[in-house]
């Protein structure tokens, strides 16, 4: 396992405590606001992998998309985005950016209906609540039904599949947080393993595979030990999201690491003896003493517990099944 951290696309305090903890890979977004190119041309993603190594990092995945809501939802200028899209992979495998976290989450990306639910020792952190969406109405977007989205993203990976595979880019797909269908009326389809794996075998190849989203998974229900087999023993695992929860996907919380629902040992020993070699990061920390909340579930000092956290599940699970560490 590749133990990384997301970061902004500029150096900041959090690039330099990253290395402070021993930290050297990252994950990123795209580099908007690059003089006056497009975030997705090749010489912003070169020059933004330059800055990631020369603050000591190899950058191994970027973890945002391009506009994409007219892809999941098929209306008009949905090839246009496909286009930027298939710019966006090419130029990734020419800058030797080799992982791409995606999701198929028409008109709102994860979904939470507070920020402020308090944890241990009065720790904020972000849950979901669906009775609160009982009476919400729908969005811009209509009722979005199950089958449409289905249809749509095969229309996408048909089209974006082979121009990954010619890249040699890993296209990582998120299953949908909060998993719940629908939310005022739109569809989330990506709400189980057997989804994602049903997603993947639209468009069979090596190049296809998922985000291990333990968080989404764990609200899910599923066995996080037996979902990591079951997608390495494919080749399927590229990328994953360490973290965990507590509740159902009608009512949950995020936690710290050692306070959910999950076997965390028992998940850090399965990635080691299923040889998970891909990058793997903390996700949906604590807001803290002393933060403001302005960036829930990723404020500084959860990241800084959560990155100790997983070094040391690393390291005893490597000890107790004799690898090296």
């Amino acid at each position: 396992m590749k133990l990384a951290e997301y970061f902004s696309t500029r150096p900041d305090r959090l690039w330099r405590l990253g290395r402070q903890m021993g930290l050297d890979y990252a994950v990123t977004g795209i580099p908007f606001h690059e003089r006056d190119e497009k975030p997705w041309d090749l010489m912003p993603l070169i020059r933004m992998k330059q800055r990631f190594r020369d603050a000591g990092y190899e950058l191994l995945a970027i973890e945002s998309m391009p506009p994409s809501n007219r892809i999941k939802l098929g209306t008009e200028g949905r090839d246009e985005e496909i286009e930027i899209f298939k710019r966006f992979i090419t130029n990734m495998g020419a800058a030797g950016i080799p992982v791409l976290c995606y999701n198929f989450m028409a008109q709102f990306n994860w979904f939470r209906t507070s920020t402020t639910t308090v944890t241990r020792g009065g720790a904020l952190v972000s849950s979901y609540d669906h009775s609160l969406m009982a009476n919400a109405p729908l969005t811009e977007a209509g009722e979005v039904s199950e089958d449409r989205l289905w249809e749509n993203l095969k229309y996408f990976l048909e089209r974006i599949v082979p121009v990954a595979e010619k890249a040699r880019v890993r296209l990582a797909l998120h299953p949908d947080d909060p998993p719940i269908s629908p939310i005022r009326g739109v569809s989330r389809i990506l709400r189980s393993a057997d989804a994602l794996q049903q997603a993947i075998d639209l468009v069979p190849s090596e190049f296809s595979g998922i985000t291990l989203c333990q968080g989404t998974l764990a609200t899910a229900g599923e066995d996080i030990p037996a979902t990591i087999r079951r997608f390495a023993k494919r080749g399927k695992l590229f990328f994953v999201h360490f973290r965990d929860v507590k509740g159902t996907p009608e009512k949950f919380e995020e936690t710290f690491h050692d306070d959910g629902q999950t076997d965390m040992y028992e998940a850090m020993k399965t990635y080691c003896e299923v040889g998970f070699d891909g990058p793997a990061r903390p996700d949906h920390v604590p807001t803290m003493d002393g933060e403001t909340n302005e960036n829930p579930g990723y404020e500084t000092l959860g990241r800084l517990f959560g990155v100790g956290y997983i070094k040391g599940l690393m390291e005893a699970a490597r000890k107790e099944l004799g690898l090296h560490k």
